[in-house]
């Protein structure tokens, strides 16, 4: 074939390189008969590359195609599967750890078995062996670093000493298999091959390379080469200048010289390319920028077709985004997202689905984000973890989830779960088990006691594992996962095989990565709860569900890579490369827990700049198409973010060069941006204003209450729509989802300990030692009974014994005194003239030996204080008003010698506090009057009325729509009708 060229080619940033290469193959190729099409061999460095080429070629018309093949197959693939490899390395890991705990750093097995296994495949790929390693002085590194690299080496020697299995191994022996032979002119392609879209980031691929290129027709077609970099920075451009974008083209030029273009005229841009070109140019710049700079001629041309957006925050981004999105469809435009923030790329596919756009998104639904992955996780998480009532419910309300009876049977299951929360919520226990379930079964109704039975047999087996947290063999932990999740996808005798939890692609996947972990899982060491989710996590993580079926022909979301050979050129369209911040494109680069910078350097192995080079390359390439918007987000999570250094250097050359316009052209592409954020802000308002809500103070029809109690008496002054709501409405508050060990359960137990104490007082008088430790021998029991978190038992009994020495003189001489006469016995006292009642429950009255009484409240906080009792707090003042009107039985008519607080935190006093003779009556004839303007109407149940603190909080606050008023507002009684 006389007619063809090889060596090294190129094509220009910005360039269609799929639809090029097509081009530029074809061309060369068409004075051939169609057949020796045939005889052309294609590699592609991915599949998504490869399978770009192939609809390239396929949409310029009718012809044969050419052999297209992976460079990653040639060695044929891994011998062994790489999970069974990386289960080995956790072997090595794992024995290591227990010898050294140090030198995991934070991280569990799987995590150091993925890094050290993407290590040893790159010393494969760049032709290392485990001497590598020994160039290595580890007496000049750290400590840590000199421990991670003995064992580094111990493992290097297992792992790279054994016979080619892996794919990288057997590629590199393939490929300098295949050069060996070709430079002695054995084995000879009979047609030309031709490597396409690779960048030669690896040894093994850049040596394959190599051989191609001087093969008599081979050739070598580099995508988003630039042209336009002078000869110096080529020849700067060495294995410190990894994080240059054309870095790695840098050998392969200085072997064979500057590319030929593989298609004249394919860049959509040169100008701005050349710009790009300069922006990205090795440090130091701002001289190459000064005296190149006014080559570029005006500046304006080279970015009329460049948007920049600047967003405030990431939402606003993705409504910009997505509108620039909609505006591409409604004109019949391709537009193609570039984004390696995933969260972002999400973030767009919400916001377009108001309008029912689904993107081609090649990423596709990671398979731990699907409603199978994510249920396989929940069921993983319930190794060695106590189940809580939010874990229940997350697993009983899970898509998955009793889906083996079918769709009718899942309602009823929805409705018994709902009525399941609410009695767990209200009466627990906090952490839910079988026995719980069977006594809801009991008395609940027979509809719903044969799935609560079912229920109660699934945590019958769930209950043990909170115990599981040593390590087990991982088929162990396999069996018992996917047993667990079938049982509970199955609901009460279903069929798993029926259910959600294998149906669909994902379904499918999700067994598929079961099996193959159970199919190595004698490779393994055995794993603690926390090794096995994260081991699970990672082999989901590694698995996407593409639902292409319903993607909306123009809009595509790609990764950077692929903006090297297919996510811009013609079939792209409009470009935007989102995410344009530090973190996000570049991504963060990872820690590497076994090599540090200079190791790497010694031992031979490329850089991790590299990885920041990469990124960098495929932004050149991707802002280089005809029209491109570059966005990004101020802030994130209320921090500012950092500019991408890339955007960032092209802000400030663009910033420098007023006499090119420079400073004009940024402010064009900014105006722009500016105008897709305004229309985002313009979408964002709501069609039809509402006026804000008033301050309510309804007033309701009488009688508007009947009785209440002395503790809301607070409430009633401070928020008396609080007042309204629970007593008028009927509305309270949910139980919290997780029963927590806060202040108001540790005041109940405190209060219930006492209880205690005071019932069981013997007739004589004890010694305040025997009384501590009667009220310790109580403390414990009562926590054992009602407290089910062991670190709260813990906590609350420490603090008990602190004070109980304190607690028990003070009571001995109480005891001198005087003796309990009523303890949480409930009376209520009526409002003459009116049908109403105030009730109470007092923690303590004591009956004096000169017959008065004194009243006592304990307080597990801070106790009020004289002010806070004469202004809202009238509990204890409203008791002894109804102890005086002769409300508790025990003790008839009787005076009261005072009011006092105990104290059962900090230091355990009892705190007295004013009570003036007449106090507690002119507190009842103040409440009487209070009261009955609420009853008679002439007072509204005003929402804040008198709040002590502005940012305390109602739970009703939301009812009331606060916020839409604010406490300056002079609330207008509303009465309300009878309705």
């Amino acid at each position: 074939m006389p007619d063809w060229q090889s060596g090294l080619f190129a094509l220009p940033c910005g360039a269609d390189f799929a639809g090029a290469f097509a081009e530029g193959l074809i061309a060369r190729m068409r004075d051939r008969p169609p057949q020796d099409m045939a005889r052309v061999t294609v590699y592609a460095n991915s599949g998504q590359s490869l399978q770009a080429l192939r609809e390239a070629l396929i949409w310029r018309g009718p012809l044969i195609l050419p052999q297209l093949r992976l460079i990653a197959d040639l060695g044929g693939g891994s011998a062994t599967a790489p999970l069974a490899r990386r289960l080995e390395l956790g072997r090595l890991i794992d024995a290591a750890l227990r010898a050294d705990p140090d030198l995991a750093q934070g991280q569990s097995v799987p995590e150091l078995a993925a890094s050290l296994a993407a290590l040893m495949a790159e010393m494969q790929l760049e032709g290392l062996d485990a001497e590598a390693l020994d160039r290595i002085d580890a007496g000049d590194h750290a400590q840590h670093w000199a421990r991670a690299l003995a064992f580094l080496r111990i493992a290097a020697g297992y792992y790279l000493t054994d016979p080619p299995q892996d794919r990288e191994s057997r590629q590199r022996l393939a490929a300098e298999n295949l050069a060996a032979a070709w430079a002695r002119g054995e084995n000879l392609p009979e047609g030309p091959v031709v490597i396409a879209g690779s960048t030669g980031s690896h040894g093994a691929t850049r040596d394959f390379m190599r051989a191609v290129a001087r093969l008599p027709m081979g050739a070598v077609v580099l995508p988003g080469y630039d042209p336009d970099l002078p000869q110096q920075v080529w020849d700067g451009l060495d294995v410190r200048a990894e994080d240059h974008p054309q870095a790695r083209y840098a050998p392969l030029r200085a072997e064979f010289g500057p590319p030929a273009d593989w298609l004249v005229d394919a860049a959509p841009d040169p100008a701005r390319n050349r710009l790009i070109s300069l922006a990205l140019r090795p440090a130091p710049v701002t001289d190459q920028w000064i005296e190149e700079g006014p080559r570029l001629g005006p500046l304006i041309p080279a970015t009329e077709n460049l948007t920049l957006i600047e967003a405030e925050q990431p939402a606003e981004e993705a409504d910009a985004i997505a509108l620039i999105i909609r505006e591409a469809v409604e004109h019949d435009r391709p537009v193609t997202l570039i984004a390696a923030d995933r969260m972002l790329t999400r973030r767009v596919q919400s916001a377009l689905d108001r309008w029912g756009i689904i993107p081609d998104d090649s990423a596709g639904q990671p398979l731990p984000l699907t409603a199978p992955g994510l249920f396989l996780r929940h069921i993983a998480d319930l190794f060695g973890q106590a189940l809580t009532l939010d874990m229940l419910l997350v697993l009983l309300k899970h898509p998955v989830t009793a889906t083996g009876l079918g769709a009718e049977y899942r309602r009823d299951h929805n409705r018994h779960s709902r009525d399941l929360e609410l009695r767990l919520r209200a009466h627990g226990p906090a952490f839910p088990d079988g026995a719980a379930l069977r006594d809801w079964a009991d008395k609940g109704d027979e509809k719903s006691k044969p799935w609560a039975l079912w229920l109660a047999g699934m945590l019958d087996r769930i209950t043990p594992l909170a115990e599981d947290r040593g390590p087990r063999p991982l088929r162990a932990r396999l069996t018992d996962l996917r047993a667990l999740a079938e049982a509970l996808a199955a609901g009460p005798d279903g069929n798993a095989d029926g259910s959600e939890l294998w149906g669909k692609a994902s379904g499918g996947l999700a067994r598929g990565v079961l099996d193959h972990l159970a199919a190595h899982a004698d490779q393994g060491h055995d794993l603690r709860p926390g090794e096995f989710r994260d081991l699970l996590y990672g082999e989901l993580q590694g698995q996407a569900v593409r639902q292409d079926v319903a993607a909306h022909p123009l809009v595509r979301f790609r990764g950077p890579r692929e903006a090297r050979t297919e996510a811009v050129g013609e079939a792209a369209g409009l470009v935007i490369l989102a995410g344009l911040n530090e973190g996000g494109w570049p991504q963060a680069l990872p820690p590497d827990p076994w090599l540090s910078r200079p190791m790497r350097l010694t031992a031979g192995l490329t850089l991790p700049e590299r990885r920041v080079g990469l990124a960098a390359h495929d932004f050149q390439q991707a802002v280089g198409a005809a029209q491109v918007v570059l966005t990004r987000a101020r802030r994130d999570s209320d921090a500012e973010t950092i500019p991408s250094r890339w955007l960032n250097r092209l802000v400030n050359l663009l910033g420098g060069l007023p006499d090119q316009q420079g400073p004009q052209a940024l402010t064009d592409m900014r105006a722009r941006g500016r105008r897709w954020l305004d229309l985002a802000a313009l979408q964002a308002q709501p069609r039809h204003r509402l006026q804000p809500a008033r301050r309510p103070s309804p007033i309701p029809p009488a009688p508007a209450l009947r009785e209440m109690s002395v503790t809301e008496v607070r409430s009633l002054i401070r928020d008396p729509y609080a007042v309204y709501a629970r007593r008028v409405l009927g509305l309270r508050a949910l139980d919290p989802l997780r029963p927590e060990p806060d202040a108001a359960e540790r005041g109940t137990v405190l209060h219930d300990i006492m209880d205690r104490f005071l019932k069981g007082l013997p007739e004589q008088a004890e010694p305040p030692g025997a009384m501590a430790a009667r009220l310790l021998a109580i403390t414990d029991q009562v926590l054992a009974d009602k407290v089910p978190w062991p670190s709260a038992r813990l906590f609350w009994r420490a603090r008990i014994a602190g004070v109980a020495d304190r607690l028990m003189a003070d009571e001995a001489a109480r005891l001198a005194h005087g003796r309990p006469a009523v303890i949480e016995d409930r009376a209520e006292l009526p409002i003459p003239g009116v049908d109403f009642r105030l009730t109470a429950k007092p923690d303590r009255l004591d009956l004096l030996s000169d017959g008065r009484v004194q009243v006592y409240d304990y307080k597990s906080g801070k106790p009020p204080t004289d002010k806070q009792i004469a202004h809202f707090d009238k509990q204890l003042p409203l008791e002894a008003a109804m102890v005086e009107q002769g409300a508790f039985r025990a003790l008839g008519r009787t005076d009261v010698a005072g009011i006092s607080y105990i104290q059962l935190g900090g230091d355990g006093k009892t705190e007295s506090r004013d009570f003036g003779p007449g106090f507690a009556q002119e507190t009842w004839a103040g409440f009487v009057d209070l009261i009955g303007r609420y009853l008679r109407g002439e007072r509204g149940f005003t929402a804040r009325l008198a709040m002590e603190r502005s940012d305390h909080a109602s739970d009703y606050d939301h009812l009331s729509r606060h916020g839409e008023w604010d406490m300056t507002e002079a609330a207008t009684p509303e009465r309300l009708g009878d309705g």
